[in-house]
């Protein structure tokens, strides 16, 4: 089967020929129907040799939606033929976190050995990919595997960003998205579903913000010397409520201290490399900082669920396998509007 791999340190993906995999005890085979391109990929194949952890060659794609093909011996809770996306946080399915849900938070994970479909274990830029358990899929029904494939991290990840700072969210509460790409957006529409808060975006680009404000957003401005006085003036001088900042670079968590107001959230969802700056007498009292890693898998089911009342409207460009490493250089440059998606 083809599939698309990062082989050699600092060089560009690969389009290989591999064999298709057959499913182990409890495992399941998909034939993969869309497969999305995150960051997160740009990230990885961007560190240097002493840095990187995932193997070599590694089949990328931590985002990944199939259509079940096989069962190995003891899988069960789905059925060949049944259309799903994959949870990608793989964990130890019995920790406290799995328990509740969280594999994302699995605190045996790294212990064990068990990695994420594409950052670490074979991802879905592929023909076929194997999942690990039947309890990393969810079912999609007739949704489209192309608008739902983001929902696997471009919208989990946002979203659970957002229900940790939902009590937050009320009438008159006002919310910055700092970077309106791929996961910007999606966050943009989900804060717009899920609160009444009134969202403020901020991006470099022009038509990323044009993107904010097609999905939503009250506000769009651009990210530069000036944002910080156009949220004082919305926030009427108080400030933001929750910042959700995409982009983790320094100069964006830099700002997204100076505009919070008291009893605020600053959520780092970006793997940029900036390092918020705070202490008691440098940002408003009650200010928390956090960091935020992916989601749970009964959030990715309450994801598809929202999918389909029709409020989330992904913006996608689409690829074939071939055409992947291409997309990367797209995605490296900042020219993707919203999620690369590739179909097999």
């Amino acid at each position: 089967m083809k599939a698309v791999q990062y082989r050699t340190i600092g060089s560009a993906p690969e389009v290989v020929e591999i064999d298709t995999p057959e499913p182990g005890p409890g495992q399941v085979l998909l034939k993969v129907t869309a497969a999305g391109l995150c960051h997160s990929d740009d990230f990885v194949m961007s560190m240097p040799a002493e840095a990187y952890t995932f193997g070599l060659p590694l089949t990328l794609g931590h985002e990944g939606a199939g259509t079940v093909v096989a069962l190995g011996e003891g899988a069960t809770g789905v059925e060949v033929g049944e259309n799903v996306i994959v949870y990608g946080p793989w964990g130890c399915g019995m920790c406290e976190s799995c328990a509740n849900g969280f594999e994302n938070y699995c605190s045996r994970a790294a212990e064990l050995g068990i990695a994420p479909p594409g950052l670490g274990a074979p991802g879905a830029l592929a023909e076929y990919m194997i999942v690990d358990s039947p309890r990393h899929l969810v079912p999609i029904g007739d949704l489209d595997p192309v608008t739902a494939v983001p929902l696997t991290d471009a919208g989990l990840t946002p979203y659970h960003a957002i229900k940790r700072s939902l009590r937050k969210l009320v009438p008159g509460s006002v919310t910055v998205v700092i970077g309106a790409g791929g996961l910007g957006h999606v966050g943009i529409q989900l804060l717009r579903a899920l609160s009444a808060t009134t969202v403020v975006a901020l991006d470099v680009s022009e038509d990323k913000l044009e993107l904010a404000r097609e999905v939503g957003a009250h506000h769009a401005f651009l990210s530069d010397a000036s944002a910080e006085a156009a949220i004082r003036e919305v926030t009427g001088g108080k400030g933001a409520d929750l910042v959700l900042d995409f982009v983790a670079a320094q100069a964006t968590l830099d700002l997204a201290l100076k505009v919070v107001a008291v009893d605020s959230d600053v959520t780092i969802v970006g793997v940029g490399p900036g390092e918020a700056r705070f202490g008691w007498l440098g940002v408003p009292y009650g200010t928390t900082v956090r960091t935020t890693y992916w989601g749970g898998r009964t959030e990715l089911a309450e994801l598809v669920a929202l999918a389909r009342t029709g409020v989330l409207h992904v913006a996608t460009e689409t690829y074939t396998l071939g055409e992947t490493p291409a997309a990367y250089e797209k995605l490296h440059a900042g020219t993707i509007r919203g999620r690369a998606v590739v179909i097999p």
